[in-house]
């Protein structure tokens, strides 16, 4: 098992984190991880949030003692869940596009023009619902309005 050598750096948001670097047998081999909290912080989402992706098996992270460590690899991965959630798409649709994510490659979702097709119609689809129901809430607000004494 490595050792792990703790060091303050900043995130890209300039924000302070602590970054964990494993000293391996060959010393220019190390490996960098971040621990729960500065993913959190620095991607601004909740502790629960990243233990919820775990349980799902998106993200995959190594345990020193109680503490998880998640690689740099993890937050390719928790980049790409929160890409694919702004864009609406479920957590299994993420998860296969990130099974497609290769090693090595850039940080991308794998996904095809049909796929993006399907997604602007089912968003598109969305919106109209929505909009349908603010009319009607909006028709039922003002009539509840007007019928209040004043």
């Amino acid at each position: 098992m490595s050792k792990l050598e703790a060091r303050s750096a900043t995130n890209t948001k300039g924000q302070p984190v602590t970054v964990f670097v494993a000293e391996t047998e060959n010393a220019t081999n190390s490996t960098v991880t971040y621990t729960i909290g500065d993913l959190a912080r620095e991607f601004g989402v909740t502790l629960r949030t990243l233990r919820f992706y775990e349980d799902k098996g998106l993200l995959n992270p190594t345990r020193d003692n109680l503490t998880r460590l998640y690689s740099a690899r993890d937050r390719e991965h928790l980049q790409l869940i929160l890409k694919g959630k702004r864009l609406g798409f479920t957590l299994v649709e993420i998860g296969e596009m990130i099974a497609h994510h290769g090693e090595g490659k850039t940080a991308s979702l794998d996904i095809s023009a049909s796929t993006v097709r399907e997604q602007i119609e089912h968003l598109e689809r969305q919106r109209r619902e929505i909009d349908e129901a603010l009319v009607e809430l909006r028709r039922s607000y003002e009539g509840l309005a007007n019928a209040l004494p004043r």
